[in-house]
């Protein structure tokens, strides 16, 4: 073996310890009232896990998106990453779960996510009425009757109001919000990825 190869594994070893270190020191000055509170929540169906509360129409959620996909890379494996939008009662938001729960459903989730984002945000074009929803799906390749299917589909319609309970019992006052494990809410998303990371970590582990 050569010495740029035993090299390489040590230096990434101490990399990892590094970071560790980090998450440790960072936990030890996370409070409760300060940087997270308890609520009543839901129960989830997989721990430890981080579910984002957002809308494709808040700028706010726009704004996170670069922040949460580093946070994500952040915590691998370690902690599992969902996704409930919220609809509060407004008509372009409502579309925009539903728009969601598609993706979902076609596993298109990862080619669309950010193309709503930028259609809403950067073209000025949310979506008014359900036929946009579904036009907006054909254009990125699915199929006219796959697409149908799930606009129309009971499933759909018990999703969507799952969205609306998750955000009820979760008491969402406003998104982007951050729960981990179903029971602890972030209070202040103002932190670098690595922060995010560790805050996240910290909870997870209660």
């Amino acid at each position: 073996m050569s010495v740029f190869n035993r090299v390489r594994p040590i230096a990434a070893l101490a990399c990892g310890l590094m970071l560790s270190a980090s998450f440790a020191l960072q936990a030890a000055s996370f409070e409760e009232g300060k940087d997270y509170v308890t609520v009543a929540g839901i129960t989830e169906a997989q721990k430890p896990v981080l579910r984002e509360f957002f809308s494709y129409n808040c700028p706010h959620c726009y704004k996170q998106e670069p922040l949460m996909d580093l946070t994500v890379q952040l915590l691998g494996k370690d902690v599992a990453f969902e996704r409930t939008p919220v609809g509060a009662g407004r008509p372009a938001w409502e579309l925009s779960q539903l728009a969601y729960y598609v993706a979902q459903k076609l596993k298109m989730t990862k080619q669309t996510h950010g193309a709503i984002f930028k259609q809403i945000h950067e073209k000025g074009e949310q979506f008014t009425a359900p036929e946009q929803v579904k036009a907006f799906f054909v254009a990125q390749g699915a199929k006219v009757d796959d697409v149908d299917a799930a606009m129309n589909s009971v499933d759909a319609k018990f999703t969507l109001m799952n969205y609306d309970s998750q955000a009820e019992l979760a008491g969402i006052k406003g998104v982007p919000s951050l729960l981990v494990n179903g029971r602890y809410m972030l209070t202040s998303t103002a932190h670098t990825p690595e922060e995010l990371a560790a805050l996240v970590k910290f909870l997870a582990a209660k």
